[in-house]
């Protein structure tokens, strides 16, 4: 049973992937006196384990959902990223050079107190900082040594051993470090600064709404009453009773009949009207005057809250003041404006403008919602279907352009395919929140994207270095995983403290600052998880571009400081 079990997993890695997720997620899931592994971690030990059964998998496996997990990353951050990177985006470049010099340094350190030679200290390197691509540019350095053929072979022999001890800790140990002892060690309540953050950029919950039992505009229902002053006005007159604030007469019932109001219904004695407006309104100005009906048949009111993406030239430049009067604004509310590429909130009040571009988010029964759509521009209704063309074509874009290779004086400079990913989500999220008739993508797929997209590239990882990793143990002892200990701690302690104190980050972005110059997206993940929130990727994407390309740089540097 054993022997078909494990030659079932080599013959069908896949098999081998979800059983590495299904522990992971499981165990991941678990607490221990508020302390949990957390989905990537225990991903990752689970696919170690599994991979000492010597189970192949392309790496293409890995590459494809790691670009899927980038491109869910900027996605999710891009509307906010122009603003970041107009306020914070040099100071964060010049964070990532000075991260990137601790990490340089402290492999050195390590590789020549410890007595390694060129290509365990390469290997080390490469492991500790996650950074694989800098054994390409270590194994170029090394061949251009002009050493003996075979003290060439046997460095670069030794670099992947020394890469595969040492990076699981690079992945696990980093993940670690900035997630759960970063936040105790630089005493910050990273929940709540991402959520200061979000609401400090105009992107926090609202007091109120879905998942809250308070509600800023209510819907309650009262009988009209012989002598009262509305009777057998339109409904349009007894709302204009109520001055200063908007109410609307939704529906009655006449007769046992419910009926739709429109503006031209008539209101008469004995009907029970439905009244829209806000709380206020309600409790304290008609309530008194007036007796509440419990209907809740009648009260079902059908209503959806909607964005609406104004493009119609009629409304551009006009007041609100000007549009509430005109029947198609009647019944909806106005909740939210955002303007402009940077997704500016701006207060909604009589004067305030509407431009074409701006983004609207109103709320009123689907009749109405339709009907001022129509008259603004394009309504953006939830869904459940992603545009895969765009997402697809993205990925494609960004992936391109990383791949292309800029020499600059012998040195190859490049964002990567995955710095390429990265940018591209960025750039589409942005788009999409400032143009919102293309690009939808549903928050449980970006959720599938950036969790099940990390964890299986986490797998596929795992189960490929894990037969390495007991090798490399085997071979050269315990020591050379504790200095890979010490060349990723090192840095992305001293990364932490310089962030806050020397560049003074925002708490929310400053571990994903760290994260980004690190190149260390498993650390981001479990700092995302941790935080319930997307906003320490506003930290990691200037410092990953820059990080990215030093540290596969570092690769060739090690070896010329080295040899």
């Amino acid at each position: 049973m054993a022997d078909w079990f494990v030659n079932t997993l080599r013959s069908y890695p896949e098999i081998a992937i979800f059983l590495s997720l299904a522990i992971g997620y499981w165990v991941g899931g678990k607490s221990y006196k508020g302390l949990s592994l957390g989905a990537v971690t225990a991903t990752l030990i689970a696919a170690v384990l599994i991979g000492q059964l010597n189970i192949s998998i392309s790496s293409n496996v890995k590459s494809v959902f790691f670009l899927l997990f980038l491109f869910a990353v900027g996605y999710g951050v891009g509307p906010q990223f122009v603003r970041g990177i107009a306020r914070d985006g040099l100071p964060q470049a010049l964070f990532a050079v000075v991260t990137c010099v601790y990490c340089l340094g402290a492999a050195v350190v390590a590789a020549k107190v410890a007595g390694y030679d060129i290509g365990y200290a390469a290997g080390l390197f490469a492991g500790s900082q996650t950074i694989s691509a800098s054994m390409g540019l270590a194994t170029d350095a090394i061949n251009r040594l002009n050493l003996p053929a075979e003290q060439t072979k046997q460095m670069l022999d030794a670099m992947p051993v020394a890469y595969a001890v040492t990076y699981i800790f690079g992945t696990v140990g980093s993940a670690l470090l900035l997630a759960l002892v970063g936040p105790r060690l630089l005493n910050i309540d990273l929940v709540a600064e991402c959520k200061r953050y979000e609401e400090s950029m105009g992107g926090g919950k609202r007091v109120g709404g879905d998942g809250t039992g308070w509600h800023d505009f209510e819907l309650r229902a009262f009988r009209i009453h012989p002598g009262s002053r509305v009777v057998g006005l339109k409904a349009t007159d007894a709302e204009a009773l109520a001055t200063g604030t908007r109410v609307f007469v939704e529906r009655l019932r006449r007769d046992g009949k419910i009926i739709e109001a429109t503006g031209d219904t008539v209101l008469m004695s004995g009907d029970v009207v439905v009244v829209a407006g806000h709380r206020e309104v309600l409790v304290e100005l008609i309530g008194p005057l007036a007796e509440e009906v419990d209907d809740p048949e009648l009260l079902a009111v059908p209503i959806e809250g909607v964005n609406i993406y104004v493009t119609n030239r009629e409304v551009d430049g006009k007041t609100l003041h000007e549009l509430s009067p005109r029947p198609e604004a009647r019944g909806v509310y106005l909740q939210r404006i955002v303007r402009g590429a940077t997704s500016t909130e701006i207060p909604v009040l009589a004067r305030t403008e509407l431009h074409r571009g701006d983004i609207l988010t109103v709320v009123g029964r689907k009749q109405d919602v339709a009907r001022v759509a129509k008259l603004v521009g394009y309504a953006d209704r939830p869904t459940d279907v992603t545009d895969v063309a765009m997402m697809a074509a993205a990925i494609t874009i960004g992936a391109l352009i990383g791949a292309i290779v800029i020499k600059a004086g012998g040195i190859p400079l490049t964002l990567s395919t995955a710095g390429g990913t990265l940018i591209a989500g960025i750039v589409f999220g942005w788009l999409r929140s400032i143009h919102p008739t293309f690009g939808r993508i549903p928050a449980p797929t970006v959720w599938f994207m950036n969790s099940v997209g990390l964890n299986v590239f986490i797998a596929v990882v795992g189960i490929s270095a894990g037969p390495g990793f007991v090798l490399g143990l085997q071979k050269l002892g315990l020591s050379l995983f504790l200095w890979g200990v010490f060349a990723t701690s090192v840095p992305l302690i001293l990364a932490m403290f310089t962030a806050k104190y020397i560049f003074r980050f925002d708490p929310a972005i400053l571990l994903g600052c760290c994260a980004g110059a690190r190149t260390t997206t498993a650390a981001l993940g479990m700092i995302c998880d941790i935080a319930k929130s997307n906003v320490p990727g506003l930290g990691y994407t200037v410092t990953y571009a820059v990080g990215n390309t030093l540290l596969t740089v570092w690769g060739m540097v090690i070896v010329m400081l080295l040899s």
